[in-house]
């Protein structure tokens, strides 16, 4: 895996290195290091929570000028519509970021319905087993904690695959040293994580 590198000459920014590449997004960014080859300058990129796709968005819009509307589905959809008809215009290319692409985000308004229907769309994945113990590794170590290859290896055997489930684990395991005044071991991560597995809908159980 790799830092987030758009091959472009385009210079190093502060949050680049807040990206991990890997197969669950790699598509994602080949895509968006392309927006010149785009049908139309307007991509949906859609991906799980906690994915890095705001961060992919904002890296994208500083290195292109071009615009991110975050959390597109809570956008006032005519804002949209005008923001879509301005990159047409302009060919500033334009990033929507959304949980899930239409139809399951729901359109009222027809016109932008066809024109988010004819623009590109791309998705980041739930991680990938090295992207999922990549995550696990730097979430912990920034937290101060130092854990054992063995303490990372049981972990991504035992916690959902997804973004969410990765924040919770790190969350306990934190708890739990601070608790404990102790550093992270295999026996601290069993007590953390009582033995069961970390979802993203109920927390730990």
């Amino acid at each position: 895996m790799n830092q987030f590198a758009l091959p472009l000459d385009w210079p190093e920014d502060e949050g680049d290195a807040d990206f991990i590449v890997s197969d669950a997004n790699a598509a994602a960014i080949r895509h968006l290091e392309h927006w010149a080859l785009w049908p139309v300058p307007i991509t949906l990129l859609t991906g799980p929570r906690k994915s890095g796709r705001s961060l992919l968005g904002r890296l994208f819009a500083a290195k292109t000028g071009g615009r991110l509307i975050d959390n597109g589905w809570a956008a006032p959809e005519e804002s949209l519509f005008h923001a879509w008809n301005a990159a047409m215009a302009s060919r500033r290319p334009l990033l929507i970021v959304a949980d899930a692409p239409p139809p399951a985000w729901a359109i009222a308004l027809p016109d932008l319905a066809s024109r988010l229907a004819a623009s590109p769309r791309v998705a980041i994945a739930e991680p990938d087993d090295a992207l999922l113990r990549a995550l696990l590794e730097r979430g912990l170590a920034r937290r101060g904690l130092a854990a054992p290859p063995a303490v990372t290896d049981w972990l991504a055997r035992r916690i959902e695959r997804s973004y969410v489930a990765i924040g919770a684990a790190i969350d306990a395991l934190d708890r739990a040293a601070l608790a404990s005044r102790r550093g992270v071991t295999l026996a601290l991560a069993r007590a953390a994580l009582g033995g069961g597995v970390i979802e993203p809908s109920s927390g730990m159980v």
